[in-house]
């Protein structure tokens, strides 16, 4: 059941979010159009520090995406917006500036 006190745009926030850290995702993914061509002309130095770039990156927005998709298990489960670590609610400002939020201020 949808908590009435959370605004109805925040699960299109959420998905239109992991939307796009998933299109992210697929275009670090290795045989993108968008990733490191590994050509004879280029310094195998400077591939190599871009690939590790790329797979940096890459970690990062899976991480993003774990938070956004557990934001929406919790829409689902009534727990969105409750601190994981003392279990209080999360301020509203706090959940508005960053909706996949796990934690309150106190535990940020």
């Amino acid at each position: 059941m949808a908590d009435p006190t959370i605004p109805a745009s925040v699960r299109a926030d959420l998905e239109a979010e992991r939307d796009r850290l998933a299109a992210q995702i697929d275009n670090l993914e290795p045989g993108s159009a968008d990733t490191v061509a590994d050509d004879n002309f280029a310094d195998s130095g400077q591939v190599a520090a871009e690939k590790g770039e790329y797979q940096a990156l890459s970690a990062q927005l899976r991480n993003e995406l774990d938070e956004v998709e557990s934001a929406l298990r919790k829409l689902d489960d009534g727990s969105y917006g409750v601190c994981e670590t003392c279990g209080q609610p999360i301020a509203p400002a706090r959940l508005e500036a960053k909706p996949a939020a796990r934690y309150c201020i106190d535990h940020a």
